[in-house]
């Protein structure tokens, strides 16, 4: 998955356009997929794949058990 954005997590500096840390869930949609995943410091995003590529367009704050 290529991120269009090239940005990072502002939370631990994993890049966008690496893998996700961990997958949890797919969805198709009509212009193409969304894709649920959680960063390596916790935070859950949500990817959106379609015509224009693949980027993180929302993320929350690292879970409080993983931030610590």
């Amino acid at each position: 998955m290529t991120s269009t954005t090239r940005a990072v997590c502002p939370h631990c500096g994993w890049p966008d356009g690496a893998e996700p840390f961990q997958v949890v869930s797919r969805h198709g949609t009509a212009t193409g997929g969304t894709v649920w995943t959680r960063c390596a410091c916790g935070s859950l995003q949500v990817r959106v794949s379609d015509g224009c590529g693949t980027r993180v367009v929302s993320r929350s704050r690292p879970s409080a058990a993983r931030a610590g």
